[in-house]
Formats: structure tokens, C-alpha cells, sequence
């Protein structure tokens, strides 16, 4: 079983920054991509970034300058640093990971931004 622990969601003022952090542990074999999706109220499941075990970085177009992922493979942690937040980023942020062929869900964490 995987286990997550994600943090730093929150509430934030447009044009602020948050930072949210996820790491996984557990039976885990070979992580081929973690990442971040989110889901706002009414709407389907979208990638928000992800980052892949050779490097590659996928980015939504909306959040591409403003946010950064990154990872630290030692820890299998991965982190998002959201700047420059926006209305419609508001949302709940999901973790997720990819382990050879399975992918696993955090529970998720609210990222709300006021105006």
C-alpha cells in the first residue's frame, strides 16, 4: 500500500504564493512520474504539472511561468510552487504517482485564492 502526505494548501489572496509539498512511502518499486492534478468544483480531474523519471516536465499551459515542480528522489517527495496565484487556480490539488504502470492518488489538499 502506498501512503501520502500532502501539505501546504490554503487560502491565499490573488497574486500570492503557496507551496505544496507531497511525499509517498510505502510499497512503492519504481516511481516512474509523480505530479500534481486538480479538480475545481463541477469540472473533470486536469494535470497541473508532472515530472517524470527522465526529467521531463509537463506543465498546464494556465500555470506555465507561474508554477514550478520539482523532486527530490531521495525522499520521493515532490513539491509545487505555485506564484502569481490566480481566481481560477483555485481548487483541490491532488498528488499523484506512477509506479511502472500504476497510479496512485493522494488524498488531496484545497488551494483556495481570494481576490
Amino acid at each position: 500500500q502506498v501512503q501520502f502526505v500532502e501539505s501546504g494548501g490554503g487560502l491565499v489572496q490573488s497574486g500570492g504564493s503557496l507551496r505544496l509539498s507531497c511525499a509517498v512511502s510505502g510499497r512503492i518499486s519504481s516511481i516512474s512520474a509523480m505530479g500534481w492534478y486538480r479538480q475545481a468544483p463541477g469540472k473533470q480531474r486536469n494535470l497541473v504539472a508532472e515530472l517524470w523519471s527522465n526529467n521531463r516536465i509537463n506543465y498546464q499551459d494556465s500555470v506555465k511561468g507561474r508554477f514550478t515542480i520539482s523532486r527530490d528522489n531521495a525522499e520521493n517527495t515532490v513539491t509545487l510552487q505555485m506564484n502569481s496565484l490566480k481566481l481560477e487556480d483555485t481548487a483541490v490539488y491532488y498528488c499523484y504517482v506512477l509506479d511502472r504502470t500504476k497510479v496512485t492518488w493522494g488524498q488531496g489538499t484545497q488551494v483556495t485564492v481570494s481576490s
